[in-house]
């Protein structure tokens, strides 16, 4: 049934996939979005060089901090839109549609799809400020959730809420937006799998011309820096964990020779494609995680179960409150980290969105909003309550380096909670693999998002294509490394982070013009979908 025409198929309109694009030197690259997206990251790495990493962050620090302080009630309220708009389609009778049409089939088996999704989009997060951040707000390292007064019992609950509500339904809700929208447009309509093409009900055929340009050219520049940005931090805490546990010098050598190996492995990945790459590695990640979660929860076993329901009771409780932009007396608090989160799974939503529509085809709308949505809050919250709890419990019982001097390294935070822990040295290790997995399994999923968005929309681009740009990823990251280390790192954060704001409009136009797509999908398809 799929196959019949309506006005934002792509039967309707006269472009091809492709037909802008440029074959050479084994590449297959849209014109302009490559050229110029190219010639923008080129820029920004001259600029860098030219002038010096502080003066580049205090530049992009003011634009950052003016954006989350003068639209923090936009940014905010945005995300509460985004939750509702898409438990409202899962309701509704749009949740049957299925993407790919009626008689589609999943291409991927439910367990891999769900470890995909974690591996993506979260899970070297979880793995950096699952111990850091619950620790951060009970300490009132830098201010406190709700005004709570710190180190009390209470500020323990709204610590474990405050962390969920940060990692929980609102970030993936916005990830499901952009990833319903890209998926429901490619495989329903036939259109490109690229982020203009969904704006094709609004803009028509003009969604081919400098419109659509400008869209996936910031698509591609905020996955890459975003993503630069991941491995520079991340590699970062993995050279924290390597000289915690076997004493060698964390300099800033060793943090570029953790990025040349996590992107050398990223590229054997990205060879082996989907199947034999992203997917083996993320089913062999989850299993490791939770096998570490599990070990870990023994290991602290009042401290890890007791604080479950704590966690789901503060993120219950107080979501409404945290939701609230306006009269807050933690505004301090909202701007560091709320607004902060919110800005960054914005910029950071085409890299995570297309992807997970990349590994959705076949599922119905209903089925993978609740497995994008529900599955990695369920599993957030049990890192979070396993991890935080027994950093918590280390502060307020004084055991450990934590107990003793509270946070004083967030890259450190997870290796000092391992210290007092059985077996600590193979905890750290396994930590320190599994921070190197999920950043090749990022650097993987980054990759087949760009090289998409730069080839037209193609999904079949040539090997060395995206063999490029997982190289690319890891220069960036290490040229930024080597110029300025932190502050040149911290400075591409502010530059992904101010794309927040244009992005927030584009995801609000985003989810009106996939309202206008389903309600014709629903229309020339009352039988298939009845």
């Amino acid at each position: 049934m799929n196959h019949l025409k309506d006005k934002y198929s792509i039967e309707n309109t006269d472009y091809t996939i492709g037909q802008d694009n440029v074959q050479r030197w084994g590449f297959d690259v849209h014109n302009p979005v490559f050229g110029i997206s190219a010639g923008l990251i080129l820029l920004f790495i001259v600029a860098l060089l030219l002038s010096d990493a502080a003066t580049a962050k205090s530049v992009l620090d003011g634009i950052k901090l003016s954006i989350i302080n003068n639209f923090d009630s936009l940014i905010m309220w945005s995300g509460n839109i985004f939750l509702i708009f898409i438990l409202g389609l899962a309701f509704s009778p749009f949740g049957k549609i299925r993407l790919g049409g009626a008689d589609a089939e999943p291409e991927h088996s439910n367990s891999s799809w769900f470890s995909m999704l974690f591996a993506a989009g979260m899970g070297i997060g979880l793995m950096f400020w699952g111990v850091a951040e619950p620790v951060a707000y009970f300490t009132g390292w830098f201010e406190t959730p709700l005004a709570v007064e710190p180190n009390t019992p209470e500020a323990a609950k709204v610590a474990l809420g405050a962390t969920m509500f940060h990692w929980g339904l609102h970030p993936w809700a916005i990830y499901a937006v952009v990833a319903l929208s890209l998926a429901f447009f490619a495989y329903n309509k036939g259109l490109p799998l690229s982020m203009r093409s969904i704006f094709y009900p609004i803009l028509g055929d003009r969604t081919w011309g400098w419109f659509g340009h400008a869209i996936d050219i910031m698509a591609v520049i905020a996955t890459l820096f975003g993503l630069a940005t991941t491995l520079g931090l991340g590699a970062q805490q993995a050279a924290s964990g390597l000289s915690f546990v076997f004493g060698i010098n964390n300099s800033v050598d060793l943090q570029i020779g953790v990025i040349i190996f996590v992107t050398f492995l990223a590229g054997i990945s990205v060879y082996r494609g989907i199947d034999g790459g992203i997917k083996l590695l993320s089913n062999t990640n989850l299993l490791v995680a939770f096998a570490l979660l599990i070990f870990v929860a023994l290991a602290g076993l009042a401290a890890a179960f007791n604080t479950i329901p704590v966690a789901l009771m503060g993120y219950i409780e107080n979501i409404i409150p945290l939701s609230n932009p306006h009269g807050r007396e933690d505004e301090a608090w909202m701007h560091g980290w709320t607004v902060f989160y919110w800005a960054w799974w914005i910029s950071w939503s085409p890299c995570v969105g297309m992807f997970i529509a990349r590994v959705s085809k076949g599922r119905t709308v209903r089925e993978f909003i609740f497995a994008v949505i529900c599955i990695p809050t369920v599993i957030t919250l049990l890192w979070m309550s396993v991890f935080g709890g027994i950093a918590i419990d280390q502060v307020v019982n004084n055991i450990g380096e934590l107990g003793a001097n509270g946070l004083t390294n967030v890259t450190l935070a997870l290796f000092e909670v391992y210290e007092v822990l059985p077996f600590s040295v193979l905890l750290s290790v396994i930590s320190i693999l599994l921070i190197m997995v999920f950043f090749i399994t990022s650097s993987d999923s980054a990759s087949l998002v760009i090289d998409s968005i730069t080839a037209g929309g193609k999904v079949d681009a040539p090997v060395p294509q995206r063999l490029f740009w997982a190289s690319m990823q890891g220069a960036i990251a290490a040229s930024l490394l080597w110029i300025g280390g932190t502050e040149a790192m911290q400075a591409l954060q502010a530059g992904t982070i101010s794309t927040a704001l244009p992005f927030t409009i584009v995801l609000l136009t985003m989810c009106v013009s996939l309202l206008m797509g389903m309600r014709t999908e629903l229309q020339h398809h009352k039988l298939a979908y009845s």
